[in-house]
């Protein structure tokens, strides 16, 4: 398979050049050139068209989000937005989103390992998915950087709770709950499901993979357009009807019930399926609390998190459902799932909101 050619963007020649370490470390991704700014880059383009580009939002002489616009209405192509960490600048990546960019970045950190070996993974696997990604679908308009030993193996839900058993999730009752897991493609699929429940829509709690600082944002963004109430998920909130929660980027979310109330919390813990929040650690604490009262959904996204934790909800009664491929921005997550029977449906995006509503009402 030939290699990814990545042109990286962006005015700091600190970040060229650990994103070059990061990206060219890897045997899968070659990196085509480095650029200081989008008229740099145009003339870069003109020359050799990338595969995927890494773009930056704050630049001289003109901003990302202008040079996206451009890019998407002239030659559209894969493109991943490179930020710092800000609440201020998550409302400009979210219109970032909405015009066609793939997915969002945060500019890696060098200050801890830790934070270098997470960042790496991150970073690759964004660009990855960014490059298998069906742009029709979008609106028009290791322990050093670049070293791959090291990185950490790719952990299990095993680390956050113990598999599901029979005993362990509540028998069926009149009132239902949903989990839905995306990645990839995933904010824009998210809108056209959420926009269309009506008012007294089971609970649902989502796992969207997103830095932290942009969950939040893009919370508040949906509540104003759907019926439905959307905001971040706390620790403690209570799941009821009519109301979505969205697992906060960094932080695992998890299912739990008291009696017949289910309620989520809030956790810390190392990358799951090389993610944070895991859809995995969702999908296994809904077989555990919820059983064959809850409905799973894995929509697009590049990998395999959500597949083995929507076969443990499938294992305990619970109604399981794959996007299918054709509407899919990048179909990996589905795709696994698929592969391993875990779901019992497999629908397009379209109709994805009318079985919540059906699921919610038998």
């Amino acid at each position: 398979m030939a290699k990814i050619r990545v042109l990286i963007i962006d005015d700091s020649a600190t970040v060229r050049q650990t994103l070059t370490e990061i990206l060219g470390g890897d045997p899968d991704i070659e990196i085509l050139g480095t650029a200081s700014d989008p008229y740099v880059a145009a003339a870069r383009i003109m020359k050799e068209i990338p595969d995927v580009i890494t773009l930056d939002v704050e630049m001289p002489r003109m901003d990302g989000i202008t040079f996206l616009r451009k890019l998407m209405s002239q030659r559209p192509m894969p493109v991943v937005m490179c930020s710092s960490l800000t609440e201020d600048g998550s409302e400009t990546l979210l219109q970032a989103l909405e015009a066609g960019a793939v997915d969002v970045i945060l500019k890696p950190r060098t200050d801890t390992r830790q934070h270098l070996i997470e960042s790496t993974i991150r970073i690759r696997d964004a660009v990855k998915g960014a490059a298998r990604a069906r742009l029709k679908r979008l609106p028009a308009a290791a322990a050093q950087p670049g070293g791959g030993a090291g990185i950490a193996k790719k952990l299990s839900a095993d680390v956050m709770l113990p598999p599901p058993s029979a005993h362990s999730a509540m028998a069926r009752t009149t009132e239902k709950v949903v989990c839905i897991g995306a990645s990839t493609g995933g904010t824009e699929s998210l809108r056209v499901v959420l926009e269309a429940l009506p008012v007294d829509a089971p609970g649902i709690v989502i796992v969207q993979h997103m830095p932290e600082k942009f969950t939040a944002a893009f919370a508040r963004r949906l509540d104003t357009l759907c019926g439905v109430s959307i905001k971040e998920a706390e620790d403690g909130d209570t799941v009821l009807r009519g109301q979505v929660f969205i697992a906060p980027g960094n932080r695992h979310v998890l299912l739990q019930r008291s009696g017949a109330r289910y309620y989520v919390t809030v956790k810390d813990g190392p990358l799951v399926s090389r993610h944070r929040p895991s859809v995995d650690v969702l999908f296994r604490s809904a077989a555990h609390s919820a059983g064959a009262n809850a409905l799973g959904i894995i929509m697009t996204g590049m990998g395999d998190d959500g597949a083995r934790g929507l076969l443990e909800m499938q294992q305990m009664g619970a109604l399981t459902v794959a996007q299918d491929e054709e509407s899919c921005v990048v179909f990996g997550m589905p795709k696994e799932a698929i592969a391993l029977g875990a779901a019992n449906k497999v629908m397009p995006l379209e109709a994805l909101s009318g079985e919540i509503v059906r699921v919610g009402r038998t």
